[in-house]
């Protein structure tokens, strides 16, 4: 995973380009050139700490889209956790 690029494409407080009054409570994005269950990159939380090692990992099941995905937390803080999981 070291040697993927992350891509950051919904910065914090950015808005869901479905949802427009959901908003990104921390910056998210993706590994570029990875492979999630969606068949898209691996998607990352990107937290504020200085070290950006990867601090939890969520699963999450959309009833919606009828899909699983696992998503890294990457050097997030106890608050953009709690964010985070509240988000998903």
């Amino acid at each position: 995973m070291e040697e993927a690029e992350l891509v950051i494409d919904r910065p914090k407080g950015a808005h869901h380009p479905t949802y427009p009054a959901v908003v990104y409570p921390v910056c998210y994005g993706y590994l570029k050139g990875t492979s999630s269950m969606d068949g898209d990159g691996i998607d990352v939380w990107l937290g504020t700490r200085q070290e950006k090692s990867v601090d939890a990992v969520i699963c999450t099941i959309d009833s919606i889209k009828k899909d699983s995905e696992i998503k890294l937390l990457l050097g997030c803080t106890e608050e953009e956790k709690a964010a985070v999981y509240g988000f998903s």
